[in-house]
């Protein structure tokens, strides 16, 4: 099995990478999370792997940090949950907020991810509810001091246009620092999802 690959960034899009070890050059699915960490085309980069093998294909699914390996490896336990929509379930919206949504049973947060419907986001709780925290994860990034607290009326909007966001393909941790940079200028009643993810595209967008 392979656990790990060390070499150069041959490709990159948003779901895949292609890297190229000595000679040899490995497609791996890979989560939004791990997309955000990868270096220019042409650099050395590693990635810790879980490899999937079946009668007609070996897959293999590679992760920037080891903890976000050790949480797909979990998701896969869950009933229902194969190597692609684990792999979704990551890439729906920040590792952190994603085992906080898990832990704190959040059904409807976790049901906005796409192709997570309600029974699957119900079974990621019942699942992995008590699981998650005895895994000590710890996932890298930048602290944002100015995040708007959960149970800030204003939290279900910055949420949603966060998932928003992570499925247009922008980088996760510049959009949550964005968003919720916007939603501490804003009013409750000017605080919505449209207006947070129109703003936060307008000024990302403009960043690249």
């Amino acid at each position: 099995m392979i656990a790990r690959l060390q070499g150069t960034l041959l490709e990159s899009e948003y779901t895949r990478c292609i890297i190229d070890v000595h000679g040899v050059g490995y497609d791996v699915q890979i989560p939004l999370s791990t997309f955000d960490k990868l270096p220019r085309i042409g650099e050395e980069t590693a990635l810790w792997v879980s490899t999937q093998v079946r009668e007609d294909a070996i897959t293999l699914f590679g992760f920037a940090e080891k903890d976000e390996k050790k949480l797909f490896e979990n998701l896969l336990d869950v009933s229902g949950i194969g190597g692609k929509l684990a792999l979704a379930i990551l890439s729906g919206m920040p590792l952190n907020s994603l085992c906080s949504a898990i832990v704190n049973g959040d059904v409807k947060l976790l049901s906005k991810i796409s192709g997570v419907g309600k029974r699957t986001a119900e079974r990621l709780v019942v699942d992995l509810h008590d699981k998650l925290p005895k895994l000590g994860l710890s996932f890298g990034g930048s602290s944002n001091h100015n995040a708007v607290p959960q149970d800030d009326p204003r939290s279900d909007a910055v949420n949603d246009a966060l998932l928003a966001l992570s499925q247009l393909g922008f980088k996760s941790e510049q959009a949550r620092e964005k968003v919720n940079e916007i939603a501490a200028t804003l009013s409750v009643e000017e605080c919505s999802s449209e207006n947070l993810l129109r703003l936060a595209i307008q000024q990302l967008a403009g960043s690249r």
